[in-house]
């Protein structure tokens, strides 16, 4: 695998992250706890499969800048920005949710889920929208 197919990668496990998470969304509230836990770890991995993958992408390529300009450069950077200062609190609000639900401190887990879940997936999607807007388009 050469680094130019890194982006790649990075938008599909995003992909898996955001359709895992909205499956582990379901599970819970159709009350199927220990299915839940085991989806939601795999959102975990793959989330920590994408940090490394996009961290070295990064080392290698640097910064890549979005060509476009008029009006859809302006989209593009509102959702990057958005993107990019949620992404940073991804790893804390999942870890800690991830800690508290396996600890067994299911009412923390709850408080925090309700914050890390939205932010996570709203990370997820708009990963690969980014992706999407910058080398596809």
């Amino acid at each position: 695998m050469d680094a130019r197919d890194l982006p790649a990668l990075n938008a599909t496990l995003n992909s898996c992250s955001a359709v895992l998470l909205i499956w582990g969304y379901t599970l819970i509230r159709k009350k199927r706890i220990k299915v839940h836990r085991r989806v939601m770890i795999a959102a975990f991995g793959v989330s920590v499969a994408f940090l490394i993958s996009y961290l070295i992408y990064h080392a290698q390529a640097g910064s890549v800048r979005f060509q476009k300009t008029g009006p859809i450069r302006t989209v593009y950077l509102a959702i990057l920005l958005t993107h990019t200062v949620l992404a940073a609190t991804v790893p804390f609000l999942a870890g800690i949710s991830l800690y508290r639900g396996l600890k067994g401190d299911y009412e923390k887990h709850r408080k925090i889920a309700r914050w890390a879940l939205p932010v996570w997936l709203y990370v997820s999607v708009t990963g690969v929208v980014v992706y999407w807007m910058l080398y596809r388009m």
